[in-house]
């Protein structure tokens, strides 16, 4: 870890967590709820990497940037902050981390949204990260599967060599991801140094290169430019990068990972943290009320003070077209 003084840890905090909806709000996204044994999400992505790394950036937006200082205030920690005056997706977010850094730093950028147990397999895996970065290669970590998941993207790999990335998949071609036994579930992390992200950014997606650079060398105290920041085309950095690079390599690790992008990762994570669930498989998340579930099973019932949702578990992906027909009708149920 001799790179230890140049390593940055940069959180990504940007999205609203619209399958999450009616705890996730955009006043409030998941992760800042402190649902976590008391804790937030962001708050635990900063706990775990406050041994690995020297120092905190965050890459955040005007609407959520005061949450974030309220939780690294609470534990007086100091941090590089970056608010984004409009999202552009992955690509610009990480361009602005790497514009903000030394070209020799070592970034590890992470979201701020995802639980990570087996501390001691997701050191390691940094680790093995920071020493391929070190070399030259952009990182990415993928999951050793646990099941055919179709929430999630995928890493197909030959050794620590990346084949291709897919799409999150149909039931059918998670089975044959999984039974193929090269596949890993793409975690959305990566590890890199800054100049090396940058240049291939600039081979390929130049535009993306230039126009964060100008709207980057506009900056107030970390604050983006509006005009210039809508010029910049919204694109995540695995179709930027990840996906034309020959630089990528991928660490495979068996640390516990969940994005916890729908009501079905939360209740398998609350159920391992001795949330109550009845015989049937029913669970109340948000309210210590008596509920009772007659005549269904593995159902989940969400409350909060204004809106309730009630769903089979197997439909947490559909908890987003919720989301969206809300969104169409300008509610204020969505903020």
């Amino acid at each position: 870890m001799e790179n230890k003084h140049s390593i940055t840890h940069v959180i990504l905090t940007g999205g609203v967590g619209s399958r999450l909806w009616p705890l996730s709000r955009k006043s409030q996204p998941k992760q800042y709820l402190e649902l976590f044994e008391g804790k937030s999400l962001f708050e635990m992505t900063v706990e775990r990497n406050r041994n690995i790394a020297d120092s905190i950036m965050v890459v955040g937006n005007s609407d959520n940037c005061h949450l974030s200082k309220k939780v690294l205030e609470k534990s007086n920690t100091s941090y590089i902050d970056i608010v984004e005056s409009t999202p552009r997706n992955t690509a610009a977010a990480i361009a602005f981390a790497a514009f903000a850094s030394d070209p020799e730093a070592i970034l590890i950028v992470t979201p701020s949204d995802h639980i990570i147990d087996k501390m001691e397999e997701y050191e390691a895996a940094i680790s093995d990260a920071i020493e391929k970065a070190s070399k030259g290669y952009i990182v990415t970590f993928g999951i050793i599967p646990t099941k055919p998941e179709t929430g999630y993207g995928y890493i197909e790999r030959k050794g620590d060599d990346v084949i291709s990335f897919r799409e999150k998949p149909n039931q059918v071609t998670a089975r044959d991801f999984i039974s193929r036994g090269n596949f890993l579930w793409n975690s959305g992390m990566f590890c890199f140094k800054a100049g090396v992200l940058l240049e291939e950014l600039k081979i390929y997606t130049p535009e993306i290169y230039e126009k964060s650079k100008i709207a980057w060398e506009a900056n107030q105290n970390g604050n983006l430019d509006l005009e210039l920041s809508l010029d910049i085309p919204s694109i995540s950095i695995d179709y930027a990068v990840m996906e034309r690079s020959k630089k990528i390599k991928v660490v495979s690790s068996t640390f516990v990972w969940s994005d916890l992008g729908s009501f079905e990762s939360v209740y398998d994570y609350l159920i391992t943290i001795g949330h109550p669930v009845d015989e049937n498989g029913n669970m109340a998340i948000g309210t210590t009320n008596y509920t009772a579930f007659i005549g269904v099973k593995d159902t989940i019932f969400v409350y909060t003070d204004t809106a309730n949702l009630i769903l089979k578990k197997e439909f947490s992906q559909d908890v987003k077209s919720v989301y969206s027909k809300l969104e169409r009708d300008k509610s204020d149920l969505l903020n």
